[in-house]
């Protein structure tokens, strides 16, 4: 499969193999762990399949030999053609499992498991709970691929992930070989440490990125390449007068970070007459697709999304990519701008419009951080206790019974899923969410009581979601809303919904099932949706970013006249507030506020180590308030003396931590409190010169 008259180049129509594609041939035969890194659409679906479908036949696998993870469903859904291609040439098969796949196809899979299974995380923990699937169900498996690994390692899910894998190790009776596809971050050979969990060391591993300079590398003396502009225009009806005007006969994809803008933008959009369609998390499965279909085969027109259409789903041949004020990494803006410049001749491009203040300093920041070619690191986030208490319910339901000193060694080793999680494990018991009996634990009643609807259902998701209502037209699912948006104005009426791009008026509402029955109306409806994930604000990096662009330096793109005046009318705003040598303590009427341009989970660190010293409120990415009636001088040798400590959260945040019933509440405390600071960068804002100014 692999020489030079290749059936895959000659079928595909390519000249050969990318240097990503060659590079990973050897090693992945080899059966190394490895991290493929790449931007987006550079290959890393064929570098990852094309040699394990090879291994796959020379060396004769029978059964469920590969399994490939993705974090979205539509997203899996986009690489099934592709993958079920690839594998045909070779006589072997592919299955698709998620929570859109029928019964009747279930069922087949589970009798007769292809040699290729594409599935979630949250899917594939489903499978091992189920009293349907036989215990050797995962006996000849060899290999996992997991796309956008950088995606999972970033938050819970990835904690979940690691702790599935070494579990699946253990029913395949051998370790797997573990492949990650991940756009371009700043710490590769962490991640690739990472995805290999307590392998680590113990068997091959490398990071695959032919043309990506790696950490350690000379940092390029020149921007990277790409035709990126920076505008400001003040609001989103101004955005949609904008791109109506521009770029007229071309695809244009426009992200925006919240499915409200989504929903507003191509509102205005359409109302100018541009062919609009949505892409969003809270759209219904058909919708989406219809959408992304129609949008991968039209020409005029342009698609407003979420980060749903980040990953790698194709949405066919794109001009332009816009962006509404600025992602929250660089990472993510390098997946975004790589979706353009894939024709032969043409050139990546994004442009920036900023609706708002805030907006505009934060793309110039972010566009400041990627012209020094600076991505973030991936970091799982710290103190995962209620996945440990996840994970120890789903392996009792897997297993039906486990051992009460032997539990552990499920997961071989693997942190934090070993014997000092024992605090857990006992309070599991004590609650009744287990029951132990001669020595072995089982699932107890609580754990029926809180998990047990829909057959666990609610215990394999790691993320909590707030209640939506699914809106309906006719027996259409048109997507999903919060539910306050149903309650009527006093005195004005329903109100209107904005979903989809379109304008609904509510009829019948079931309160109960939670389904909400519309109709198509004219006006201008409400769109709203609700977030319960804990707010942790802008990076440290990022922030510091933002001040440099205050002091005068301007990002190395292309700047309207617009944004170069919004940029001076923003320098102008905080010029006391930024000074080149040092950190600014400002009085403001009766109180103090510090300008560290540190972060909100540094500033929130740096509010609860003063204690007396700082209020209990005002802090921000930018700034926080310190207490205005102690003399500066005794707050000058606290600020020399802190010892730092990590925040208290809030009891309604522990509470709608996932599975925190399931941990003591200390411990629940324990991780929202790790998670909210930042002590790194807390001591370096406590390290820099700083001056109070009247």
């Amino acid at each position: 499969m692999w020489n030079g008259s290749t059936p895959a180049c000659c079928t595909l129509g390519w000249p050969g193999l990318r240097p990503l594609q060659e590079e990973a041939i050897g090693p992945i035969l080899d059966g190394e762990d490895a991290i493929l890194l790449a931007p987006t659409a550079g290959g890393k679906t064929e570098a990852s399949s094309f040699p394990l479908i090879s291994a796959m036949v020379s060396e004769d696998w029978k059964g469920l030999s590969v399994i490939y993870l993705c974090p979205i469903k539509a997203l899996l859904n986009n690489l099934l053609p592709r993958l079920e291609a690839y594998a045909g040439w070779m006589g072997r098969t592919v299955g698709l499992w998620h929570g859109d796949i029928g019964a009747g196809a279930k069922s087949r899979i589970r009798s007769e498991p292809p040699d290729i299974l594409l599935t979630t995380p949250e899917s594939l923990e489903g499978l091992l709970i189920s009293v349907k699937t036989d215990t050797d169900f995962f006996v000849d498996l060899r290999a996992v691929v997991v796309d956008e690994v950088h995606a999972f390692a970033a938050d819970d899910r990835g904690w979940h992930l690691r702790a599935v894998l070494k579990r699946l190790s253990r029913l395949a009776g051998r370790p797997l070989q573990r492949i990650g596809a991940s756009a371009t971050i700043g710490n590769p050979e962490v991640l690739l440490t990472w995805l290999q969990g307590s392998s680590a060391g113990k068997r091959p591993g490398r990071v695959i990125a032919p043309g990506i300079a790696l950490p350690g590398a000379a940092v390029p003396s020149v921007p990277p390449g790409g035709d990126v502009e920076l505008d400001y225009v003040g609001s989103i009806a101004n955005a949609a007068k904008v791109i109506a005007a521009l770029h007229k006969g071309e695809k244009r994809l426009v992200f925006c970070d919240s499915r409200k803008l989504v929903e507003q933008l191509a509102g205005w959009l359409r109302e100018r007459g541009v062919t609009t369609f949505l892409s969003h998390s809270s759209l219904s499965v058909d919708e989406r697709r219809r959408a992304e279909q129609a949008f991968a085969e039209a020409r005029d027109c342009v698609i407003v999304a979420t980060s749903t259409l980040e990953l790698g789903i194709d949405v066919g041949d794109l001009d332009r990519v816009i962006q509404i004020n600025a992602p929250s990494t660089v990472a993510s803006f390098l997946q975004r701008l790589g979706r353009t410049g894939r024709r032969s001749g043409a050139r990546r491009n994004c442009l920036f419009l900023a609706i708002d203040r805030r907006g505009l300093l934060d793309a110039a920041g972010l566009l400041r951080l990627w012209g020094s070619h600076w991505v973030e690191p991936v970091q799982a986030p710290p103190m995962p206790n209620h996945i440990v208490a996840q994970q120890i319910l789903a392996l009792c339901l897997q297993e039906k019974r486990i051992g009460d000193h032997r539990w552990g060694g499920a997961w071989n080793g693997l942190e934090p899923f070993t014997a000092e999680a024992q605090p857990i494990l006992d309070h599991l018991v004590t609650e009744g969410f287990l029951e132990s009996d001669g020595g072995m634990l089982f699932i107890g009643p609580s754990a029926e009581k809180r998990f047990g609807t829909r057959h666990f259902a609610d215990l394999t998701a790691v993320f909590c979601a707030p209640p939506e209502f699914t809106v309906m037209h006719g027996r259409e699912e048109i997507g999903k809303i919060d539910p306050s948006v149903l309650i009527s104005d006093e005195g004005h009426g329903p109100r209107l919904i904005l979903l989809a791009g379109r304008t609904w008026l509510p009829g019948h509402i079931d309160w109960r099932r939670r389904l909400c029955y519309v109709e198509p109306v004219e006006g201008e409806g409400n769109a709203k949706w609700s977030s319960i994930g804990l707010a942790t604000g802008k990076s440290f990096e990022l922030n510091q970013a933002i001040r440099e662009v205050l002091l005068g330096e301007d990002p190395p793109v292309s700047l309207t006249k617009r944004a170069v005046d919004a940029l001076a009318d923003a320098r102008e705003r905080h010029e006391t507030h930024v000074d080149r040598n040092r950190l600014v303590i400002r009085r403001e009427g009766a109180e103090l506020r510090w300008w560290t341009w540190a972060g909100y989970r540094a500033n929130l660190t740096l509010q609860a180590s003063l204690g007396r010293f700082a209020h209990t409120d005002g802090v921000s990415d930018f700034c926080f308030r310190l207490s205005g009636e102690i003399p500066t001088s005794e707050l000058s040798r606290a600020l020399a003396s802190v010892n730092l400590a990590n925040p208290i959260p809030d009891p309604a945040a522990v509470r709608g931590l996932k599975f925190s019933d399931a941990l003591p509440e200390a411990l629940a405390t324990q991780t929202l409190s790790a998670r909210l600071a930042n002590p790194v960068a807390a001591q370096a804002t406590l390290d820099r010169p700083r001056a109070f100014v009247a």
